[in-house]
């Protein structure tokens, strides 16, 4: 996983999987990368395979922590097979999915 920071974004890529072998470290990593001042993470899920229900609920701690900032998490270009997950758990009405 790579982690970027922007003024007021952290921006998450290079993510192959997302499952339960990752998903503790990958919220405790992001964690303690956030700054004050950010108040959205955005992750590119252009790249992952595998997403499970642990990846999907680091996905809502992490959307609930930036709620908390006035902000919230948002998903970059999703792969079809995540993308079809996101809907099928509605969780697409709760992430804004971004298509670039």
């Amino acid at each position: 996983m790579k982690i970027q920071h922007q003024p007021t974004a952290l921006v998450l890529s290079n993510i192959t999987e997302l499952d339960a072998t990752n998903s503790a470290a990958l919220c405790l990593d992001v964690r303690e990368a956030l700054k004050e001042a950010m108040t959205f993470i955005d992750v590119d899920l252009s790249q992952t395979r595998l997403i499970d229900s642990s990846g999907l609920g680091a996905l809502i701690t992490l959307h609930k922590t930036m709620c908390a900032r006035g902000g919230g998490l948002r998903v970059l270009n999703p792969a079809p097979n995540v993308k079809q997950i996101l809907e099928l758990t509605r969780l697409n009405r709760v992430f804004e999915i971004v298509q670039l």
